[in-house]
C-alpha cells in the first residue's frame, strides 16, 4: 500500500504516531487511494494504522452486500485490545510517550515497545463503535445490499469534526479511553458477523447472523424409535464366512472375547494354534527344548503336551510296555519309583549309589500312548533289537515300523489340538530328512489346514556338550542295565546311521513358506525363519534365555510384616522385630550355602571320570568348568518395605547384587486391601464365595485389583531372566509370588497354583539340570536362628489362609 515516510527533517510535524499493523490484518482491508470516498461500495473506518516509521494513511474498505464480507473481526478486537492496554497506563503526563515526530537524532525515535503502549482516542473508538454498529445493521438487512453515500458523507464529516477536536485537546498526551468507548466497542465486535466464528465473546451463538429460514432445524414431534439391538450377521460378502478368524495374542487374564472369556485359544481359531516338530540328530538335546517349551507355555496356561515318538516306538518293538509309562506331572511331584526315569538313574549314579534327592522332573512322554487296533500286526510279539541296526536307513522292516510310529504319533497329537483342548502340541522325533518332514506335513494340512506348523532344529557343533549328552543316554531305557563301554559304542553307531540320511532344515522348508527355528548348542546361536503367530514369536524369544550352567535359586517369602500379625492382606507397612530377625537369619544361611555349593562343584570338576561310576560327576557338562569364583549372587525384592527390608543385610555386603522390582510386588487386592478374610466374608460373602470356588482366575474388585492370571502374566519376563542369567540369585517375594515362581519350575499343574502352600519362613532350593531340576526345601528355626532341611518336603496344599 502508499504510505507517507517521516522525512528527518520534519521535526515539528504535530501528526501522532500510530502503533504498528496487526499481524493478521486481511488483504481486502488495505487502504485505498481518496478517490474511493465517493464510491458506494466503500464506507469510511477509522485511521488505519500505517507499518512502523511511516505516518498513518486514511483509507476506505469496500463494503459488501453480505454481511461477511464487512470488516474482520480479529481486526476489531486487535483495536479493542490496543484500548485495554491504555487504560492501564499511568498517568500521561508522566509516562505515557510523545505523539510529536521524531527528531533527526534516530536515537528519538520511538522504539518497538513504545508502539505496542500507543492506541487511538477515545473518539475514534465511538466511531469504530458506530461504524461496527451500522455496518452490521446493513449486513442483516436483506433489502439493502449498500449503504448510501449521502450517509457515508455525513458520517465522515461528523467523525472528521470530532477527530479535530481531540486531537487539538490531546495533542500532547494519551489519555485512558472512557469506558463508554469500551462498552460500545465490545457490543460492537459482538453484533458483527456473532463475533469470532459466529460466537460472541460471550460464548454463545448469535442467531441474528444466521437469518435463513434453512438455518435453523425445526424439532421434530414424532416419538423416538425403540433401539434396536446387534445381531449376529456376517458384513461381508461370503456367507457363511470362510475366511480364518485374526490370531491375535492371546493372554489368559489379560485378555477377553466372546469366544474365550477366559483369554485361552478358543476352539474356533485353529490357525492360532500350534504344531511343533523337533528336527536333529540323537543327543542333541531335543527332549530337553521340548520338557522346557511345554513347562513354559503350560505355566501361561497353554495346554501344552509332548508326544514321544521314541516312546511309542519302543512300545511297538516290545521293549517296554504301556504300564511302564512314567506318571503325569501332579501337585505331589512324580513317581519315585519309575524303572525307566533316566534322570533318576543318572542321579543315583552321581550319588554313589545312595537314593537320589527329592527331583522335580518333567513329564517327557505322553500319558497315554494308544496304538490303533489295526496297527497291532506291525507291533511283534518279541522284542526286537533296538541296537543300532534297527535305525539304519538300508533296514526297510524298520524304517516302515519307524514311519508309522511317526504318523500314528501325529494322529495323536493332532486328535490333541483339535478335539481335546490342546493349544500346542511337540512332536519330539528326529524327523532328521527331508521325506520324513514333507509326510508329516502333508498329513497335518490334510486334517486340518488352518493349524500352525513350526520346525524347531537343534544343532550340536561343541564335541564336548555333545559328549556330555551322549553320556546321559547310557542310563536311558534303550541301554539300562548294559555296559557302559558297550553301550556308548552302539550309540554312536546309532548317530552315525541317522548322519548318513541325515538332512538339516534350509532350502525345501523356505520353499514351502514353512516357519522353522535352528538352535545351536543349545541357544548359544538362533536363527528364525517366517515366524508368524504369537506361540511361535513367544517361543522363539524363550529359547534365546536357554544356558546350562550351574546356578543356585532361591525362593522365600519376606520375614514377618505388622500386617502379617493382624492378618491384613496387601498394605506396605515393615518388619517386625522377629520379622528383622529372620531377614539376619536368611543372610548367614546363604553365605554358608553359597560357599558350600562352591566346594562341592569343584570336588565335582575333580572327580568327573568316564565310564560313569559311582561318585562320578554324570554328565560333565562344558559350562562345569567355567571359573566357579567369579559368579555373582543377585538379590532381588519387590518394592514394598517387607520386602526390601527382608533384603537389608544383603544390602550392606557388597558381595550381593540387590535390586528392587516392580513386578515382584504382592497381588493387589484392590477394594480389600487392608482387609482381613474374616471381614471379607462378613462385608462381601458373594465375593468371597466366588474367590473361594476359583482362585485362579478370580480377580479383586476395586481400582487396581488382581489375579493370579495377572500376577503370571506381569512375572513371564521376570521368568525369562531367571532362565538367562548365569549367577546365582535370591528372590524375597510374597505369597502369590512365590506360588507362581515354583509353579513354574516344578511344573505344577494349574489348578495347584492358588492353593500351593508358601508358608512364611520357608526357603526352596532350586539346581536347573540337564534332565530338570533339583529341589531342596528348608525351614526356618526361630530359636536357632538358622534353617533346617526338610528331606521328604512335597508341595502340598495350604490349609491355612491366613499365613
Amino acid at each position: 500500500m502508499d504510505t507517507q515516510t517521516v522525512p528527518s527533517s520534519r521535526a515539528t510535524d504535530t501528526r501522532k504516531w500510530s502503533t504498528p499493523t496487526p499481524p493478521d490484518t486481511p488483504a481486502s482491508m488495505t487502504p485505498q487511494s481518496e478517490s474511493l470516498s465517493s464510491s458506494p461500495e466503500f464506507v469510511h473506518l477509522p485511521d488505519r494504522p500505517a507499518s512502523t516509521g511511516t505516518l498513518p494513511s486514511k483509507g476506505y474498505y469496500p463494503v459488501q452486500p453480505h454481511h461477511h464480507h464487512h470488516p474482520s473481526s480479529s481486526y476489531l478486537l486487535w483495536a479493542l485490545l490496543q484500548t485495554q492496554a491504555a487504560s492501564h497506563l499511568p498517568n500521561a503526563s508522566t509516562s505515557a510517550p510523545s505523539c510529536t515526530p521524531a527528531s533527526e537524532n534516530s536515537a528519538d525515535l520511538p522504539s518497538h515497545e513504545d508502539f505496542g503502549r500507543t492506541s487511538s482516542p477515545p473518539e475514534s473508538l465511538r466511531k469504530l463503535a458506530i461504524k461496527g454498529q451500522l455496518m452490521a445493521s446493513a449486513a442483516t438487512t436483506p433489502s439493502s445490499p449498500t449503504i448510501s453515500v449521502q450517509a457515508s458523507t455525513n458520517r465522515q464529516q461528523q467523525d472528521n469534526q470530532q477527530q479535530k477536536a481531540h486531537e487539538k485537546e490531546h495533542h500532547d498526551t494519551l489519555l485512558p479511553a472512557p469506558a463508554v468507548a469500551f462498552s460500545h466497542a465490545l457490543r460492537s465486535l459482538n453484533d458483527l458477523d456473532g463475533g469470532i466464528g459466529g460466537f460472541g465473546f460471550t460464548g454463545q451463538h448469535n442467531p441474528i447472523a444466521y437469518n435463513s429460514p434453512y438455518s435453523q432445524s425445526i424439532p421434530s414431534t414424532a416419538p423416538g424409535s425403540p433401539r434396536i439391538p446387534p445381531m449376529r450377521q456376517n458384513s461381508g460378502c461370503v456367507t457363511p464366512r470362510i475366511r480364518p478368524h485374526a490370531t491375535t495374542l492371546n493372554i489368559p487374564g489379560m485378555t477377553r472375547s466372546r469366544v474365550s472369556p477366559d483369554g485361552r485359544i478358543p476352539e474356533r481359531d485353529v490357525a492360532a494354534k500350534l504344531v511343533v516338530i523337533m528336527v536333529g540328530l540323537p543327543a542333541r538335546g531335543k527332549s530337553y527344548i521340548t520338557k522346557k517349551i511345554q513347562r513354559y507355555l503350560s505355566w501361561q496356561q497353554h495346554n501344552t503336551k509332548i508326544f514321544n515318538v521314541g516312546n511309542r516306538r519302543r512300545i511297538a518293538a516290545g521293549v517296554i510296555h504301556k504300564g511302564d509309562q512314567p506318571a503325569p506331572t501332579s501337585a505331589d511331584g512324580h513317581d519315585d519309583h519309575d524303572p525307566h526315569d533316566a534322570p533318576k538313574r543318572a542321579a543315583t549314579i552321581l550319588l554313589k549309589g545312595k537314593d537320589a534327592p527329592k527331583i522335580t522332573l518333567e513329564e517327557d512322554e505322553p500319558t497315554t500312548l494308544d496304538l490303533n487296533e489295526h496297527r497291532d500286526d506291525l507291533a511283534p510279539k518279541d522284542p526286537i533289537d533296538q541296537s543300532a541296526k534297527f535305525f539304519d536307513p538300508k533296514n526297510e522292516i524298520a524304517a516302515k515300523l519307524r514311519e508309522q510310529v511317526a504318523i500314528d504319533t501325529l494322529d495323536e497329537l493332532l486328535n490333541y489340538l483339535l478335539h481335546q483342548g490342546g493349544s500346542v502340541g511337540i512332536l519330539d522325533a528326529t524327523n532328521s530328512n527331508v521325506h520324513r518332514r514333507k509326510l508329516l506335513v502333508e498329513h497335518i494340512q490334510q486334517r486340518e489346514p488352518k493349524l500352525g506348523i513350526l520346525f524347531i532344529e537343534s544343532i550340536c557343533h561343541d564335541q564336548n556338550l555333545l559328549e556330555a549328552n551322549m553320556r546321559l543316554k547310557l542310563a536311558g531305557p534303550d541301554y539300562k542295565d548294559k555296559d557302559p563301554h558297550q553301550s556308548l559304542a552302539d550309540f554312536r553307531e546309532r548317530v552315525k546311521a541317522y548322519e548318513s540320511a541325515y538332512e538339516p532344515l534350509g532350502k525345501w522348508e523356505e520353499e514351502n513358506d514353512l516357519q522353522y527355528i535352528q538352535m545351536i548348542d543349545v541357544g548359544r546361536k538362533v536363527i528364525h525363519h517366517r515366524l508368524r503367530g504369537f506361540l511361535t514369536a513367544g517361543i522363539a524369544s524363550y529359547l534365546t534365555t536357554f544356558n546350562l550352567a550351574p546356578r543356585q535359586i532361591w525362593i522365600t517369602r519376606h520375614g514377618q510384616s505388622q500386617d502379617n500379625q493382624l492378618h491384613k492382606l496387601g498394605g506396605d507397612s515393615g518388619l517386625t522385630e522377629r520379622g528383622h530377625y529372620y531377614a539376619q537369619a536368611l543372610y548367614n544361611f546363604i553365605t554358608f550355602k553359597r560357599k558350600e555349593w562352591l566346594i562341592e562343584q569343584k570336588n565335582k570338576i575333580a572327580s568327573s571320570t568316564f565310564p560313569p561310576a559311582p561318585g562320578d560327576h554324570t554328565p560333565p557338562y562344558p559350562e562345569l568348568y567355567q571359573e566357579l569364583d567369579d559368579k555373582n549372587f543377585c538379590v532381588w525384592t519387590s518394592m514394598l518395605k517387607r520386602s526390601i527390608e527382608s533384603a537389608e543385610y544383603f544390602d550392606a555386603d557388597d558381595d550381593y547384587d540387590v535390586k528392587q522390582w516392580e513386578m515382584l510386588n504382592e497381588l493387589n487386592a484392590g477394594t480389600f486391601e487392608g482387609m482381613t478374610y474374616e471381614e471379607i466374608a462378613q462385608q462381601y460373602p458373594e465375593e468371597y464365595q466366588k474367590r473361594s470356588k476359583d482362585k485362579l482366575h478370580y480377580i479383586y474388585p476395586g481400582v487396581g485389583g488382581e489375579g493370579y492370571l495377572q500376577v503370571i502374566s506381569r512375572l513371564r519376563d521376570m521368568v525369562r531372566e531367571i532362565e538367562r542369567i548365569t549367577d546365582h540369585v535370591l528372590i524375597v517375594g510374597h505369597r502369590s509370588v512365590c506360588r507362581v515362581l515354583m509353579a513354574y519350575f516344578m511344573d505344577l499343574t494349574r489348578e495347584s497354583i492358588a492353593d500351593l502352600d508358601v508358608p512364611l519362613g520357608m526357603l526352596y532350593a532350586i539346581e536347573p539340570k540337564p534332565y530338570g531340576i533339583e529341589f531342596h526345601a528348608y525351614k526356618y528355626d526361630e530359636a536357632q536362628g538358622w534353617f533346617k532341611e526338610m528331606p521328604n518336603y512335597r508341595p502340598q496344599k495350604t490349609t491355612d489362609r491366613n499365613n
